[in-house]
């Protein structure tokens, strides 16, 4: 800056000796062209200078997070109670919407007799196995006395002591008892494996059961929509009386979080040559005519829509897309001072101040006749 400052001057002092105080040569017309190219493109290197270590942009935009409202309901519910107005204020964990928890309450109840039927049931099993047990225990001993007997009727048809027929009969109670035996192995196996269907000792019915309950309670709980976090409720579409539900795509209100605002500024891509995060910004708020504010580059977001294709077999067809405007890239701009209102959607202009260049007084000069322009501009016709 200095050095197109001094050039200016050098040149203006030998115009003034050789034209005016000399009189060396007469200043034409056509020596008027050249001074007038040569001041003109002196005046070109601040410019440049300017938008590479101050850029400045009016293309800014607030942007808050926000939460769309959307009940978690598994079907369609009245709502009852409406605590929210347009524009109010809220906390995280204030009541919002209250819906008719009649049906979710009787879920609820349903599911609680569930699980202590399942409790009650798993107590069964256990009792069904120590009666699997006995049921083995007086078939093994019918089995024992049969085979006794039939030993004993046996040897006496042999020694003819005793009739045949009566040790075919122990024979055919010795085959019942060992089915029955089977059977009551297989009862005891068939208990046991009943019970045994447990997630860390217990009971999977039982599970299945607190799970459902879980579940009603879950959307019982979800009949009072509560604020996710701080904000303020906009978009309020939903009155008592109205039965929410019937699309589960649409939000019945939407909530501007107050955490976190930012701005969104865009620079041509040359102009983001010096920027680097964490450098402080000159903020112009639309909402502030004549004041300006400080913040700092959180961060740049390098990528733009353009380049992006979806995967498909088409290929590109370039008229469709203009690739003659240039992209410009947003930066991610936080400010200083967190109790400066910002409406969400709002405009304004910023200046990034690379370094402590002179050229970035230009910058600045440019950002505080936008703030003051404000006043009068665009004019109310």
């Amino acid at each position: 800056m200095a050095g197109v400052v001094a050039i200016t001057l050098v040149y203006l002092g030998f115009v003034w000796i050789v034209f005016f105080k000399l009189r060396w040569l007469r200043f034409t017309p056509t020596w008027g062209l050249i001074s007038v190219f040569f001041l003109l493109h002196l005046l070109i290197v601040p410019l440049v200078g300017m938008r590479m270590q101050s850029p400045f942009t009016s293309d800014v935009r607030v942007v808050r997070h926000t939460v769309q409202l959307v009940p978690r309901l598994p079907e369609q519910t009245l709502v009852t109670d409406v605590r929210v107005k347009e524009n109010m204020p809220v906390k995280k964990g204030d009541v919002l919407f209250v819906f008719d928890k009649s049906i979710f309450q009787a879920q609820v109840r349903s599911a609680q007799a569930a699980v202590v039927a399942a409790q009650q049931n798993a107590k069964i099993l256990e009792a069904d196995i120590a009666i699997a047990k006995d049921s083995v225990a007086r078939a093994q001993s019918d089995l024992d006395f049969a085979t006794v007997q039939q030993d004993r009727f046996a040897t006496l048809a042999d020694q003819r002591a005793g009739s045949q027929e009566s040790a075919d009969r122990w024979t055919t109670r010795v085959l019942s008892a060992q089915a029955s035996l089977a059977k009551a192995q297989e009862e005891q196996k068939r208990a046991e494996l009943a019970y045994a269907s447990q997630i860390d000792g217990i009971n999977t019915s039982v599970i299945q059961a607190e799970a459902q309950l879980e579940q009603a309670q879950y959307y019982l709980d979800n009949t009072e929509l509560k604020a996710p976090q701080d904000g303020v409720i906009v978009n309020l579409q939903v009155q008592e009386g109205m039965v929410a539900g019937t699309f589960r795509v649409g939000a019945i209100a939407s909530l501007i979080v107050d955490e976190n605002p930012y701005l969104l500024a865009a620079y041509r891509q040359e102009n983001l040559m010096n920027v680097r995060e964490g450098q402080p910004v000159v903020i112009s708020l639309n909402n502030y005519p004549g004041k300006h504010f400080t913040g700092r580059v959180a961060e740049i977001w390098w990528a733009s829509r353009r380049g992006q294709y979806l995967p498909s077999g088409d290929l590109p067809v370039f008229p469709d897309i203009p690739l003659h405007t240039e992209v410009r890239l947003p930066v991610k701009i936080v400010m200083d001072d967190p109790d400066v209102r910002l409406p969400i959607g709002g405009g304004g202009a910023t200046l990034i101040l690379t370094s402590d260049s002179p050229f970035t007084w230009l910058g600045q000069i440019s950002l505080r006749t936008y703030a003051w322009s404000r006043w009068i501009y665009p004019l109310p016709i």
